[in-house]
């Protein structure tokens, strides 16, 4: 599913117009299975939260993630399902709390490329604020873990995700260093 763009003018109109990038992030062929597997419903996007609480923000560990690796929350909105609702819904589900968006700080055009295919990706980046709830993950299936990761721990997670042999944590290092100078 890709955005209308009355969708994304909407939330350009609300939370602000992002900095747009656009990088070509190399696969190997497993990796671009797990892209492609998450790719339901014709989705080619993901939303991804910088959730603040007090000077922290709340990240996110999955299941086959080394220990001590965590990432900033992020998923899709659903078919027929509103923007900001998509968003409200993949933060309780990733990390059991309310938000409330506040910018709309990145948009990331990847292509993810193995050696037999490229796959077309949108980021939309958005800081947010924590509005109630304890940190207690929802859905136990996609997420290991979450937890509170202050600013001065970031740097170690983002060389964690360039070290991995997994292209999605490579580009996940890329975005969260972009996303580091917007915060």
């Amino acid at each position: 599913m890709s955005f209308l763009e009355s969708q994304i003018e909407n939330m350009e109109r609300l939370y602000g117009h992002p900095d747009e990038l656009a990088v070509t992030q190399p696969m190997t062929s497993g990796d671009m299975a797990v892209v492609k597997g998450s790719m339901k419903n014709g989705r080619a996007h993901d939303i991804t939260l910088y959730i603040r609480k007090g000077e922290s923000y709340i990240f996110i560990a999955k299941p086959f993630y080394p220990p001590g690796l965590f990432r900033a929350p992020s998923g899709g909105v659903h078919p027929d399902e509103d923007f900001i609702a998509g968003a409200k819904r993949e933060a309780m589900e990733e990390t059991g709390v309310e938000i409330e968006l506040e910018r709309y700080i990145l948009r990331i055009r990847v292509c993810f490329e193995s050696e037999k295919e490229s796959v077309l990706w949108v980021s939309h980046i958005f800081t947010a604020k924590h509005v109630v709830g304890e940190i207690d993950p929802q859905d136990l299936e996609e997420i290991r873990e979450a937890r509170l990761i202050h600013p001065r721990e970031i740097p170690e997670l983002i060389r964690l995700m360039r070290i991995s042999d997994r292209g999605g944590l490579v580009y996940r290092a890329f975005l969260t260093t972009e996303a580091g100078k917007r915060l």
